[in-house]
């Protein structure tokens, strides 16, 4: 097992002097933002031959995964942290760059709360009554059948493309069940996933995100699903390893402000100067993208699309004891609270169980009114409702450790963008085709597990690809 590499400072890129007179300096490609979809696109162009520039608007890397410790340096994902097996493009750069990755503790039985009962289960109800644990399994292979049918590359060309994405996904739950613990349980299954309400996506949308990542219980899964595996130190230090070996192309605290484009090529302009090239890789996420000035003004569609595709909302909270005590009581440190503000919890320990960790997340509407409370006042919800599912042994923490990315400037959100009732088959076509030398990435951007790491990944292999198309290896 390595020990966590030291994060890398400030100097270990270049960054501008915002004292200087603005610089102007010739690469093939720009590069907009230092996630994993930026510098896995500039790692492309560079093992292709082609010059490039990472623009950075944060003084670090790795976008929307970020590191973080408690219990005196115990290392704690604070954004994008689990891996599924099924995800191989990110599985094989983790390898590539020299990392490892860990099991997600998932030993024991889970818990589910609902109207102030906590249920304990070993099996596949997820807590739920018999009743509504066969609507719920009901409900599931009827949104799988119709996710079959969606297009990855086009999700706007498939059959009854705009029926489906006429309606919410609230919309079609309400229209098939009446089970208020089934939906209740839904509404606690989608904001795990989107960190919003199902009111706030169209059903298409939905159903091009599970056939995204394969099906629903892949999503929810821990073993054998998308919360299966960690990285050893934090799974920012990808980022990090990415952005050491490009070196002096990537550029922090440069956030950039316009882009112009023209047949001759395009001109960024960032804090800190500008650069020239003759193509650009925005990857930033496409509310964010629609923020920047173009000159000329991208089209319609596009500038549409961004107007109406939101972050999601949600603070992650690291809780901190001297033991995994739930373990003990064979609990996994799963849980599901289809009643409170915290709506998942599960164990984040570290592998050498030195301490315990348990991960939660409050998101959608709880997010949102989380948001305007203090973090004293966040953690004292947080450790409530701890307190409630696993008992008494959860009332003291040791530590604790919040991210807000809501706040972020550059972020505004997490985990990602999401489209509602009728953008897919509206504005859809624009997420990301390239207009004029302008391309697209980010884990918005991806066809196959949309909004997760792996995506991201893709997206900026996709990108890259374009670009090299159009210039020539």
């Amino acid at each position: 097992m390595h020990t966590p590499a030291r994060r890398p400072t400030l100097q270990s890129y270049n960054r501008p002097n915002l004292e200087k007179e603005p610089m102007m300096s010739d690469v093939d490609v720009v590069v907009v933002g230092a996630g994993l979809a930026g510098l896995t696109a500039a790692r492309e162009l560079r093992a292709a031959g082609r010059r490039v520039r990472v623009l950075e608007a944060r003084d670090r890397v790795a976008g929307r995964t970020l590191g973080g410790s408690v219990a005196g340096g115990v290392p704690v994902e604070l954004g994008g942290q689990w891996i599924g097996t099924t995800q191989t493009e990110i599985l094989a750069l983790v390898a590539e760059l020299g990392l490892e990755t860990f099991p997600t503790h998932d030993a024991g039985d889970a818990l589910t709360r609902y109207r102030g009962t906590v249920t304990r289960y070993g099996d596949e109800t997820f807590g739920l009554s018999g009743a509504a644990a066969l609507e719920a399994g009901r409900l599931q292979a009827e949104l799988e059948a119709l996710a079959a049918t969606v297009s990855l590359a086009a999700p706007w060309t498939t059959p009854a493309a705009a029926e489906l994405d006429r309606r919410t996904l609230d919309e079609w739950l309400r229209a098939n069940t009446d089970d208020a613990e089934a939906l209740a349980f839904w509404g606690a299954v989608v904001p795990a996933l989107f960190s919003a309400e199902p009111a706030e996506l169209s059903l298409l949308h939905f159903l091009f995100y599970i056939k995204s990542a394969g099906t629903l219980d892949i999503l929810v899964g821990v073993t054998g699903g998308a919360q299966e595996l960690r990285v050893v130190g934090g799974t920012h230090r990808i980022s990090e390893r990415l952005a050491e070996d490009l070196g002096e192309e990537v550029v922090l605290g440069a956030p950039v402000r316009s882009i112009a484009h023209d047949d001759a090529g395009v001109t960024v302009t960032h804090a800190g100067g500008s650069v020239t090239a003759e193509a650009v890789i925005v990857t930033v996420p496409p509310t964010l993208a629609g923020r920047l000035e173009y000159r000329p003004a991208l089209p319609a569609a596009r500038d549409g699309l961004t107007q109406q595709m939101p972050m999601g909302s949600v603070i992650k909270v690291q809780v901190a004891y001297p033991t995994p005590f739930w373990r003990a009581a064979g609990l996994s440190g799963f849980a599901f609270d289809l009643d409170g503000a915290l709506g998942v919890t599960l164990d984040n320990s570290p592998p050498d169980g030195s301490c315990g960790v348990l991960v939660g997340f409050f998101e959608g509407a709880h997010a949102r009114i989380a948001g305007t409370r203090t973090p004293a006042e966040r953690r004292a919800v947080a450790v409530a409702t701890l307190v409630d599912l696993f008992g008494p042994q959860a009332a003291e923490p040791m530590d604790y450790a919040e991210q807000d990315w809501t706040a972020e400037e550059y972020t505004r959100g997490c985990y990602g963008g999401r489209l509602g009732a009728g953008v897919w088959t509206q504005f859809g076509a624009a997420l990301s085709e390239p207009v004029g030398r302008i391309h697209w990435a980010g884990a918005e951007t991806a066809d196959v597990w949309n909004g997760y790491m792996n995506g991201a990944v893709r997206s900026g292999r996709r990108a890259a690809a374009e670009v090299l198309g159009r210039l020539g290896r």
